[in-house]
């Protein structure tokens, strides 16, 4: 177990020692999980101990199979989650940027706050600034070129993060940042900013599923066989609210693909386990 920003950690000096070591990582109330990219079996923490995900998507050219699988991850967490679409600025009209949001947040369910920013309109960035100081403490994740960095300085009032030039033709800018930074903001509360994150596979994520396809699990709620996987099975509710139109297809394939990648990775987990010689009663010590 590795302390990750976030952390509360005890420091020990030992004597000899010029510089502090870390004795003991405390309890994490919340932590931001994700499958390890360099191992399919094992996970990787990336932060701790905050009390708000912010999701940041481009509101121009929204990647809505990537923020479905963002949302999944940040509900996994157990925090709050808020999504803001940013450089509004790029969008051809208020048409667009209505139409945009409102899709989100009917993506997102009533629980998510969806907010639009603009780095050059006032207004839109105190309402982002307002929602982190009464948070506390927020993570803020999103693919790199979204204008995470940019957030960040124009919340903090200063450049404190670097910015890589952005592309006229789509507003796309270049990854520049590679470290965890916790930022504080003027007027309350702080900012995690993270560096864009390509690989976002899930881990145990059961509950952020849930919750982020509280449409699709609602209807689930009806299915005659309770753990219908809503193929082929008679008396399916979900399939039948994509007939009747009150589901989209497109919604219930991300879950179908989503809920799969869920349980292989369980299934490889649980393999790797057995092949170690591990025993279910040796994990859950380890967990006590």
């Amino acid at each position: 177990m590795r302390a990750v920003i976030g952390d509360s950690v005890e420091i020990e000096l030992p004597e000899g020692h010029d510089k502090g070591v870390i004795g003991q990582i405390y309890e994490r109330g919340t932590s931001f999980v994700r499958r390890d990219p360099a191992d399919r079996t094992t996970h990787q923490v990336l932060a701790a101990n905050f009390d708000l995900v912010v999701i940041a998507e481009p509101l121009v050219q929204l990647n809505r199979k990537r923020l479905e699988r963002e949302l999944v991850l940040a509900h996994e967490t157990g925090a709050d989650v808020a999504i803001v679409l940013t450089k509004a600025d790029l969008a051809q009209d208020p048409t667009e940027v209505r139409a945009v949001r409102d899709e989100v947040a009917g993506l997102a369910g009533r629980d998510v706050r969806v907010l639009v920013m603009s780095a050059s309109d006032a207004p839109s960035v105190e309402a982002v600034r307002a929602l982190v100081a009464d948070s506390g403490t927020a993570i803020l994740i999103g693919k790199s070129g979204v204008g995470k960095s940019t957030l960040v300085n124009v919340l903090a009032g200063e450049q404190v993060q670097d910015v890589g030039e952005v592309r006229e033709h789509d507003g796309k800018g270049r990854h520049t940042t590679v470290d965890r930074v916790m930022v504080d903001l003027p007027g309350g509360g702080c900012v995690v900013d993270m560096p864009g994150v390509r690989g976002l596979g899930l881990w145990d994520a059961d509950v952020g599923l849930g919750a982020a396809f509280a449409d699709v699990e609602a209807f689930a709620q009806e299915c005659r066989f309770r753990d219908c996987k809503h193929v082929d099975e008679p008396g399916c509710a979900v399939r039948a609210a994509v007939q009747s139109g009150e589901l989209s297809q497109l919604r219930l394939d991300s879950y179908r693909s989503l809920a799969a990648e869920v349980e292989q990775v369980r299934a490889r987990r649980d393999e790797a386990r057995h092949l170690r010689g591990e025993k279910a009663s040796d994990r859950k010590k380890r967990k006590r």
